[in-house]
């Protein structure tokens, strides 16, 4: 299986910037009512700007030139109550557009958890969670900024442009064309720069990525960091993810922070255009002082909102790698779903069956993990899986749990392929057990019933006292309402494990899992839980994986797991009395006891 590290890249699928551009302005769309009352509000603040330079040039050439007094202050009254009104409409459409920018982005975001929720355990185990959590959580925010100003300055300023380049070409065409002179190389040389400003800005995501994921990952282990004395190795390391990090900005930077200047120029020789022809080719006689105004303050405002373009522009192409990796996130299909047609699979008895099952990871096809595995398990029997590291154990019981699919035969419970049934149906009634103990934070109350939130509270103690949790239990402060955290040092290593047995023998499952569930407990300790175990084995389907061979003595029958398949199948007595493979692991064990 193939494993991306924080140390590396990922991979993404090549995508049409327009594609993702325009699959990201959908989610604007679900919000059209409040969308046509932001363009309500902004065509009337767009409608006063716009008038501006005309009521100056109104005020100069009519009123000032003919010293008429009231009609200047009608005009200031006027342009002071329009004042009030365009501070009013900015105020509503800027609340409005902010109210659906974090609505959208909480829609993206819950899109995103979900779908992670569906995809496969093969997802989790080949990439660092950090680079999950930077999607999640990183990614979105980034693209506020866009969605909000994609409505409020991208529409109004093209708005804007066009109108006052109507306006100019009205009034007066040749200054008009003289101002917008430099245009195409302002166009030409936004291209070019987005396009290597773009790739850089991927890069730059993915570096990001990575110190997110080896944060998380040192952080996450920083017992055996310290225990190994190894804190000058990974402060070294950080360092260079860090670099990396700094010097993939600084590179994306460099070519978005030309947008600005390339606009200045642009508009210093527009401007330049404007005075020269205006005075040298069309003659300032016969223009008058009001419609010069009037032009220079259209000219700021044509060239204002093109800078304002170029940012927007320049925010585009650096965010849009944020859209890239989580569209790339939603578009991964989840490899385990519910078919077409599925039903709910019933209270179960527990016979379970692997008829010519083979199976591989999706990117190893190859690779065999399991070749033609058969074997029939009758309800309420126990099965023990033994054999070396790696020969195909856990697989197995997660091929039972559905947590992947076989590639080819199938996995049978009472007689039903079990990917034929929902899998929330068949994992509701399955219990499984792993040496990974993972408590949520929260209460002990709330852990133990993390399976059944309905549990009562006899049903809840009755489990803890049949894996010998209770007393300890009772002698923490606040009893089951005592506060833990996922790596609580209150907690020794052999009481979370007693409290994930307790978790599982609450939901009382009709098949339960147990892989390597007491490899964390002490000896004493497992001798304590053993009954535990044994009442939560009464009248069910259960399969133990365990090292420790003498746990599994009692078991109805023993796998032993080698070469892909199963190599010895019986008893304990009987496949002591075989001395194969399993007979040398016993005696292997003994001797070193």
């Amino acid at each position: 299986m193939a494993v991306n590290t924080a140390r590396q890249d990922e991979l993404m699928r090549e995508v049409p910037k327009r594609e993702t551009l325009f699959r990201l302005y959908r989610y604007l769309f679900d919000y059209k009512k409040e969308l046509a009352a932001v363009g309500g509000l902004l065509a009337v603040t767009l409608s006063i700007t716009l008038a501006t330079p005309l009521a100056i040039e109104l005020a100069v050439d009519q009123y000032v030139a003919n010293e008429d007094i009231a009609g200047l202050l009608t005009l200031g009254a006027a342009a002071l109550a329009l004042f009030f009104v365009y501070a009013f409409c900015t105020r509503q459409w800027m609340m409005l557009m902010a109210e659906v920018t974090n609505k959208v982005l909480l829609t993206i975001r819950s899109q995103l958890y979900s779908h992670l929720q569906t995809l496969s355990f093969h997802f989790y185990d080949s990439r660092p969670t950090g680079k999950i959590l930077a999607r999640v959580v990183g990614d979105p925010n980034s693209l506020k900024d866009v969605l909000s100003d994609s409505v409020t300055k991208l529409i109004p300023d093209l708005l804007t442009i066009a109108g006052v380049s109507v306006i100019m070409l009205v009034k007066n065409w040749q200054l008009a064309l003289a101002a917008l002179l430099t245009l195409p190389v302002l166009c030409g040389g936004m291209f070019v720069i987005q396009s290597a400003a773009h790739r850089r800005w991927q890069v730059h995501r993915k570096k990001n990525s990575n110190l997110n994921a080896f944060i998380h990952e040192d952080f996450s282990g920083i017992r055996i960091v310290q225990s190994f004395a190894a804190e000058p190795e990974k402060t070294e390391d950080f360092r260079r993810c860090a670099k990396e990090y700094r010097d993939s900005y600084v590179r994306a930077v460099r070519i978005g922070d030309l947008f600005g200047p390339l606009v200045e120029i642009t508009w210093g020789v527009g401007g330049f255009l404007l005075y020269f022809i205006g005075i040298r080719i069309v003659g300032a006689d016969k223009i008058g002082v009001g419609t010069f105004l009037a032009f220079s303050t259209y000219l700021g405002m044509f060239w204002s909102p093109i800078r304002n373009l170029a940012s927007f522009y320049n925010k585009l192409v650096t965010n849009i790698s944020a859209a890239e990796r989580i569209f790339d996130i939603l578009d991964t299909p989840a490899e385990i779903t519910d078919r077409e047609g599925s039903r709910d699979l019933p209270a179960v008895k527990g016979d379970v069956s692997f008829s010519h099952v083979d199976f591989a990871y999706t990117d190893e096809p190859d690779k065999l993990v399991l070749k033609d595995v058969n074997f029939s398990v009758k309800a309420g029997e126990t099965i023990a899986l033994v054999g070396p590291t790696g020969a195909g154990k856990t697989t197995i019981v997660n091929l039972i749990s559905r947590f992947y699919d076989v590639t080819s035969g199938s996995v049978c419970i009472d007689g039903q392929d079990i990917r034929e049934v929902t899998m929330e149906s068949l994992r509701r009634q399955m219990g499984v057990m792993t040496q990974d103990t993972f408590l949520f934070t929260g209460t002990i109350r709330e852990n133990i019933c993390y399976g059944k939130a309905d549990a009562a509270e006899e049903e809840m103690i009755a489990a803890a006292k049949a894996v010998n949790a209770h007393d300890f239990i009772m002698e923490m402060e606040d009893g089951y309402d005592t506060k833990i955290s996922e790596r609580s040092a209150q907690l020794s290593i052999g009481q979370r494990q007693l409290l994930a047995f307790a978790r599982t023998m609450v939901s009382d499952p009709r098949i339960l899992i147990l892989d390597e569930a007491t490899s964390s407990i002490d000896t004493h300790t497992e001798l304590l839980v053993q009954s535990g175990i044994e009442a939560m084995l009464k009248n069910r389907t259960s399969f133990i994986i365990a090292h420790r061979l003498s746990t599994i003595r009692s078991a109805d029958r023993i796998f032993y797991i080698d070469g892909q398949n199963i190599v010895e199948e019986g008893s304990h007595s009987e496949l002591m009395a075989k001395h194969g493979a399993y007979y040398r692991l016993y005696q292997s064990q003994f001797l070193e006891a």
